[in-house]
């Protein structure tokens, strides 16, 4: 059984067939809903209710800081308070489409880290194109688990991320031809910290390149990781679903 620690399946794009998308992953024993607005999260709720394999995170993204004001971030405090969620994010910073409020990103980073640490949640980080601030934040400020979700760094960004007792989290690109660190990183990275994940609906795997992504797809993920690893397929899963398990 395969784990998706990241997929975005009550955003719009996945949500208008979302009956057929939860159908097709049978082969699942655990996915975690990530929601960037209110909306999603109501669905992804919805969605636990009914099927205990789902785990909800929620969190404001970093390129949405100009719009997250004082009453949103209260509206996340008493969402993470009120044990609604199992996870924090996906928070961090992105430096790669606009420069101009790195400022306001960081804040909200940091804001958003000290209630998870308060409500005892694991964090799932955005990382684009912004390490060292990033990785100086997590150090100065996160207290809970957290998670390097879609890692693209080098193997000594990594070695860093490890360091803070994290768990190194990998998506579609780990299958494709052009992959520059990910390979050298699953072969580096230590199985009992390794993740699995789609970040549906985007960054779909070979072979399926090019067609909307959702969490059933995850196997191809999977399946690279023990490839590279040298592993059987089963045993390399059943790490990745004690290593999920282990966050919450």
């Amino acid at each position: 059984m395969y784990t998706d620690s990241h997929a975005h399946i009550t955003c719009d794009d996945l949500y208008t067939r979302i009956d057929e998308v939860i159908q097709n992953m049978h082969t699942l024993s655990h996915c975690m809903i990530m929601c960037t607005n209110i909306e999603e999260l109501k669905r992804a709720l919805k969605l636990k209710e009914k099927d205990s394999r789902f785990k909800v995170a929620f969190g404001w993204f970093p390129g949405d800081a100009k719009e997250i004001d004082a009453s949103k971030l209260e509206q996340l405090k008493n969402i993470a308070y009120s044990h609604q969620i199992d996870c924090l994010g996906e928070i961090g910073l992105d430096y790669y489409w606009d420069t101009s409020f790195n400022d306001l990103q960081k804040e909200l980073f940091i804001h958003q880290i000290e209630i998870a640490n308060t409500a005892h949640l694991p964090i799932s980080i955005h990382m684009r194109e912004s390490t060292k601030d990033c990785l100086d934040i997590l150090r100065n400020w996160a207290k809970t688990k957290i998670i390097f979700h879609c890692f693209s760094g080098t193997k000594e960004t990594m070695k860093e991320c490890l360091k803070m007792d994290s768990l190194i989290s990998f998506a579609g690109p780990l299958t494709f031809k052009n992959a520059r660190h990910a390979p050298e990183c699953v072969q580096e990275c230590p199985l009992d910290r390794l993740l699995t994940e789609t970040d549906s609906p985007y960054l779909t795997p070979v072979p399926h390149r090019g067609k909307q992504n959702e969490p059933m797809y995850v196997k191809y993920v999977a399946q690279k990781v023990a490839e590279l690893k040298g592993l059987p397929e089963e045993e390399v899963c059943t790490q990745i679903e004690k290593n999920f398990l282990s966050l919450f």
